[in-house]
């Protein structure tokens, strides 16, 4: 590879790893939960897109492409360290807060009751900002699926976040 191809596909890698690299680190910590685990996760998928970032053919599918290496990676992990398999429950997992509210509270009692196939479309919506088509490519299933997961995830929620118990830790309140 010539050096002024591989200095432009440095910058520009360089540059989509400062736009996403946070946000990266944000779904990567909603999957694992834990910090060390979501550095690692992040560190291990931007060195395989770097690997293979000649091979990216839409620059406008970089995003995409970098949230799909970072979940890959995130369930490759898991598969070697078997103790962390069994250790994580998709359905278990918490969402981040650092000063929890009791609405914040509230919201990941609910979140964690759903089930995985709605979370995880969820949180690709909105901690990733994808559309539902984007989501379905990630997903490898179809738009209208993940529309249908994505409208019952909001209902669930709806649901849970009406539910008597949480209603009377507001005292009452809708």
């Amino acid at each position: 590879m010539p050096d002024d191809v591989l200095a432009r596909d440095r910058a520009r890698f360089e540059s989509a790893v400062r736009l996403y690299g946070g946000e990266l680190y944000r779904y990567a910590y909603w999957l694992a939960r834990d910090r060390q685990q979501a550095e690692d996760t992040v560190q291990e998928a931007l060195l395989r897109a770097w690997r293979a970032f000649g091979t990216l053919r839409d620059e406008n599918a970089i995003r995409g492409w970098l949230y799909m290496i970072v979940r890959n990676e995130f369930y490759r992990l898991i598969a070697r360290h078997t103790e962390f398999a069994q250790a994580v429950d998709i359905d278990d997992l918490e969402i981040a807060d650092p000063q929890p509210g009791l609405f914040a509270l509230e919201m990941r009692d609910a979140l964690q009751a759903l089930p995985a196939a709605y979370a995880e479309p969820l949180a690709l919506q909105v901690l990733g900002g994808f559309t539902c088509n984007e989501i379905a490519t990630m997903l490898a299933t179809s738009e209208g699926a993940i529309m249908t997961r994505l409208t019952r995830a909001r209902h669930a929620l709806r649901k849970l976040m009406m539910a008597p118990t949480m209603k009377a830790r507001r005292g009452g309140l809708a």
